[in-house]
């Protein structure tokens, strides 16, 4: 399975962020960002936020890089992301 990554497109306190998640289970991306030193706080209940410094390690690390919408699609394939209500 993979850990995926998408572009550092999101604006936060003077920075890029992304998300970082895994296509499989939380187990697997718990334990891919804690390999990457990601703090507990940074988690966003099915992905962790990321600046794109992080990105550039993660994807060094073996994260596979995707658009947001790929990411997404990887999300509900895998159970973990719910539709939202009315959609």
């Amino acid at each position: 399975m993979a850990i995926l990554v998408d572009p550092a497109i999101w604006p936060w306190r003077g920075a890029l962020f992304c998300h970082l998640v895994s296509d499989r289970d939380l187990d697997e991306l718990h334990a891919f960002a804690r390999w990457l030193g990601v703090p507990s706080r940074a988690f966003g209940g099915d992905h962790y936020d990321i600046s794109a410094d992080m990105r550039t390690l993660a994807i060094e690390e073996g994260a596979r890089e995707v658009t947001s919408r790929e990411l997404v699609r990887a999300l509900y394939a895998a159970g973990m992301r719910s539709r939202p209500v009315g959609g």
